[in-house]
């Protein structure tokens, strides 16, 4: 009993130290992150938009919002190609980081249920596919409304137009809500999707794959 007691003890003396290690080591590497992603960055002729920040302290700011979310922190971003408007190619870039984001999620969601409710059946396949569709269209919606940007950048392709690429970030908890409230509508326009909607739910809850 003593040298259990002992063991304990020595447990909880070393799991706060290891803890601290392991911070400090996310840290390290969070800074290293940055350093590289910033000199990407000016090597590529990026330069910061819609902001009196700074590159690097927008950069900052994102990976320290990464690092306080932890698990429950979701990166998503999107870019708009050949713009010759950069406020138009802002706003090109928001959406297409919110149709990213529901392509990831509907794509996961598709994936578990041909794996455990679908099966091989084309016939039921073909009875999801519209219900899919219907997902991706509202998580797209949802989505929007959860998103915090964290920074954009700008590169001039020296024709005339420009390209943006647009960096956000969102809690898992608040990402969670918005696909619960899109499977709500898309169940509605599916029957067979309805009759395995507990088990759907399930699927829609789990973390969308990064």
């Amino acid at each position: 009993m003593k040298k259990l007691l002992m063991i304990l003890i020595a447990a909880c003396l070393v799991l706060p130290l290891m803890g601290q290690s392991s911070n400090k080591d996310l840290e390290k590497a969070l800074k290293k992150e940055k350093k590289e992603k910033l000199k990407e960055y000016k090597k590529d002729g990026w330069k910061i938009f819609g902001s009196t920040r700074s590159l690097e302290v927008a950069l900052l700011k994102h990976y320290d919002k990464l690092a306080t979310l932890g698990e429950d922190g979701n990166e998503v971003a999107g870019t708009a190609s050949r713009c010759k408007s950069k406020n138009l190619g802002h706003q090109m870039a928001i959406n297409d980081a919110c149709l990213t984001y529901a392509q990831r999620a509907g794509s996961q969601l598709q994936g578990r249920v041909v794996s455990d409710i679908a099966g091989n059946s084309t016939d039921t396949a073909g009875e999801f596919d519209h219900f899919y569709a219907a997902y991706e269209r509202l998580v797209e919606k949802e989505i929007k409304g959860e998103m915090e940007e964290s920074f954009s950048v700008i590169r001039d392709n020296g024709d005339g137009t420009f390209e943006i690429q647009t960096y956000f970030v969102a809690s898992e908890s608040a990402a969670s809500k918005a696909r619960m409230r899109a499977l709500e509508n898309a169940l509605k326009e599916s029957e067979v999707a309805k009759r395995h909607a507990e088990k759907i739910s399930e699927f829609a809850r789990e973390r969308v794959a990064d």
